[in-house]
């Protein structure tokens, strides 16, 4: 308002006093053209200043209106934010119990597996060949940490024409922890402390054909600075004398484990009151047997600098009858044998692990084992959890005169697997 009124009193004041000037002092045309001039190069320059100073105005009034709309938006894009924030808090207060459980299962809960491809070439006792590509192995492991003296494990197992669709392999509850406490029990559907079985190679030892014994079972056991001893108690599926269903039947294992940073061993041993509840001789047994066979076994495992040595005898300690288990017209007293040796070593930042094997069994040709088995074994690590492996198996059976066809079988396999 100050700038609109200044305009008119300049023209007033210069009014005025252009009069008082011309009434008290007339002067001449020129003169007064000049002052004229004057005044109006005055009013030219006030009218410029004036527009400059509107102009100036109107920009001001332009920034401010475009700070007020960015204002106004900003505060819509502020409601809006916290809209949302509200409805994310309400989601999280919604998904908190579930977001608990879930760091309860993570915490409590530990899932791993394995997923075994093979191929395969061989030639039979009778010289027939054979190749083919299997889904060999998959495995499931679920271990459940419900308390510190207090877990669970089950494994679930589909091997490809043995297995399909699933099945249940091990579930037990193991009440203990040897960290802190040298006694646990173990009780449930699980293979049984008889035979150790480490190997290099893709095919399972002859002495697993022979001893491993899955059963529901009760296992009391005790580890303490590498000394671990078990008892263990089942009811078998092979009844002595045909007795009713009781758990009659039990084991014992013990042995001593020590390991530093370039050289660790394993050796132990193991006693069951009856070996024809193993899963190679329940198939080949009648339902019902005269008497219990007990089995033995021993194993020693070294290693040193990258070399392993592996030695393992699994047997029976009398034989079965001739009704039960035949060999060459007599009882049967199968035993079976693995000596194996490995080195490992890296090519080029992954582990390679090269290995010989040397097994043999006696009196279980009713059990179809090879009489001797040569193999060799080169694998290698391909990524973390991740090997290819390959294996030449060279079996030699039975001579005719023990009931065998005394001839030989080679395999070759090719194995990839994945362990997560």
């Amino acid at each position: 308002m100050k700038k609109t009124i200044t305009l008119p009193l300049i023209l007033i004041s210069l009014l005025l006093f252009a009069t008082v000037t011309l009434a008290s002092d007339p002067l001449d045309p020129q003169e007064l053209q000049s002052r004229i001039n004057i005044l109006e190069q005055q009013l030219n320059d006030r009218q410029k200043q004036l527009n400059s100073q509107r102009q100036e105005i109107e920009t001001n009034v332009q920034h401010i209106s475009k700070h007020k709309r960015d204002i106004d938006g900003n505060r819509e894009h502020l409601q809006e934010q916290e809209e949302n924030l509200e409805k994310t808090h309400a989601n999280h207060e919604q998904l908190a119990p579930f977001s608990e459980s879930l760091k309860l299962i993570g915490k409590h809960l530990r899932i791993g597996g394995v997923v075994e491809v093979e191929i395969g070439f061989s030639e039979d006792y009778n010289d027939n060949n054979e190749s083919d590509i299997v889904l060999a192995t998959i495995t499931l492991d679920i271990d459940i940490d419900l308390h510190k003296y207090v877990k669970a494990h089950i494994l679930l197992l589909w091997e490809e024409d043995d297995t399909e669709p699933v099945d249940l392999d091990e579930a037990y509850i193991l009440l203990g922890n040897t960290e802190h406490f040298p006694l646990y029990l173990q009780i449930g559907k699980l293979y049984l402390p008889f035979g150790n079985f480490e190997s290099h190679m893709i095919s399972d030892p002859l002495t697993l054909g022979l001893g491993e014994s899955r059963e529901s079972a009760v296992i009391l056991g005790i580890d303490f600075n590498g000394l671990h001893a078990s008892a263990y108690a089942f009811n078998g599926d092979i009844n002595e004398n045909r007795d009713d269903d009781e758990i009659k039947c039990f084991g014992l294992n013990a042995g001593y484990a020590f390991e530093n940073e370039t050289f660790n061993f394993d050796i132990g041993a193991g006693w069951i009151n009856s070996i024809a509840d193993s899963d190679g001789l329940t198939d080949a047994l009648p339902g019902d047997i005269k008497n219990y066979v007990a089995g033995v076994t021993a194993h020693a495992i070294f290693f040193w600098q990258g070399l392993t040595l592996i030695g393992e005898y699994l047997g029976a300690t009398d034989e079965f009858e001739v009704s039960e288990l035949n060999f060459k017209g007599s009882g049967a007293e199968p035993k079976t044998w693995n000596i194996e040796l490995g080195y490992t070593f890296e090519i080029s930042g992954h582990e390679t692990v090269i290995a010989l094997a040397y097994q043999g069994s006696d009196e279980a040709l009713a059990l179809e084992l090879p009489e001797e088995r040569y193999l060799g074994s080169f694998g290698v690590g391909l990524a973390d959890g991740l090997s290819l492996v390959v294996e030449y198996a060279h079996d030699e059976d039975y001579d005719e005169k023990d009931g065998g066809t005394g001839d030989n079988a080679d395999t070759v396999t090719l194995r990839m697997a994945l362990e997560f």
